[in-house]
């Protein structure tokens, strides 16, 4: 993507503006402590949401954030790693809505690359070429794979792994510092969350290597093979790498590393949001933008089911302000 100067000093300047409507720990303790989802809700309407039911508010903020971004940048393909994510999460509910008989409207997410309706289309009439290139072989795959062995897991390893190759793929093939390193924080978190997971359920080494994806700065074989003897074996592992940072979540709980993966990725974007002649303050704001939003969303949906809030408060994120 090429940008001028001027352009960028504009686009950030704008985006520094947005920065301080975003919500922070003291707008995230405030909601905890409502007791009411209706309080809640009118709690962010009055800081800034701009929709007021619940089935439309989220996907109102994604249409909102990505209006912004397409009035800041000619070309929105130069974020198409933060959100292809997205269009696998709709991958993965359209092949399992297709199998089970059940439409899976309810179970997609906005904010993607491709239309939710067209990958059900695509997934429901078995016509694949109506999916882009990096869907295409998984959606074909993880399909024909669920008829035949009726393997959710399995489905759920081949959409994962190509959604990892896919992130780090579109990070190899950036000339922006930040983009190469969002892509490869993501997918070493991942791998790293494989190991755990995958040592916890008595994976085989090859059902784990399986699940991973290559990044430079992790040796996946190490990890898998640590992953199939103990929790220390994997701790040990990590110790050597730029990653020791999360053993001693790892050894707390599984939730206390999974919330670790995702504040230590918000601080690495915290770093490079001071760069104005970059593309690194929208991509920090975008990652901070969809922070907001699943906190949001965690803390509806804890409220809804009545959960402690103490128990909000140990899985909410670490916010951007």
């Amino acid at each position: 993507m090429n940008i001028k100067q001027e352009e960028y000093i504009y686009a950030v300047a704008r985006i520094r503006c947005k920065e301080g409507k975003l919500f922070g720990s003291k707008h995230i303790e405030q909601m905890i402590s409502m007791s009411d989802i209706d309080s809640i809700k009118r709690f962010v309407s009055e800081n800034g949401w701009s929709a007021s039911t619940e089935d439309d508010m989220f996907s109102a903020e994604q249409k909102e954030l990505w209006t912004l971004m397409s009035e800041l940048v000619d070309d929105l393909s130069c974020f198409d790693f933060l959100r292809v994510d997205k269009d696998f999460h709709n991958l993965k509910a359209s092949v399992k809505g297709v199998y089970a008989e059940q439409p899976p409207h309810s179970m997609f997410v906005y904010g993607g690359l491709i239309d939710p309706e067209i990958i059900y289309k695509a997934v429901r009439d078995k016509d694949y070429e109506l999916l882009p290139e990096y869907l295409r072989e998984a959606a074909a795959l993880s399909h024909s794979s669920l008829l035949q062995t009726a393997d959710g897991q399995l489905c759920d390893l081949i959409l994962d792994k190509a959604c990892l190759d896919t992130v780090y793929s579109m990070g190899n093939k950036s000339s922006d510092k930040v983009v190469r390193e969002y892509c490869e924080l993501f997918v070493a978190s991942a791998n790293i969350k494989i190991a755990v997971r995958g040592l916890k359920l008595s994976r085989s080494y090859d059902f784990i290597l399986k699940s991973m994806a290559e990044c430079e700065r992790l040796n996946i074989r190490m990890l898998a093979l640590s992953a199939t003897k103990s929790q220390d074996d994997i701790c040990t592992y990590l110790l050597s790498t730029d990653y020791k940072t999360a053993v001693p979540f790892i050894k707390e709980s599984l939730s206390a590393f999974e919330k670790w993966c995702d504040n230590y990725l918000m601080e690495k974007m915290k770093e490079y949001k001071s760069d104005p002649f970059s593309l690194a303050p929208l991509v920090a704001y975008i990652f901070a933008k969809e922070t907001e939003i699943k906190a949001v969303r965690l803390i509806l949906t804890a409220k809804a089911n009545r959960l402690d809030d103490s128990v909000i408060r140990e899985r909410i994120r670490e916010m951007y302000v």
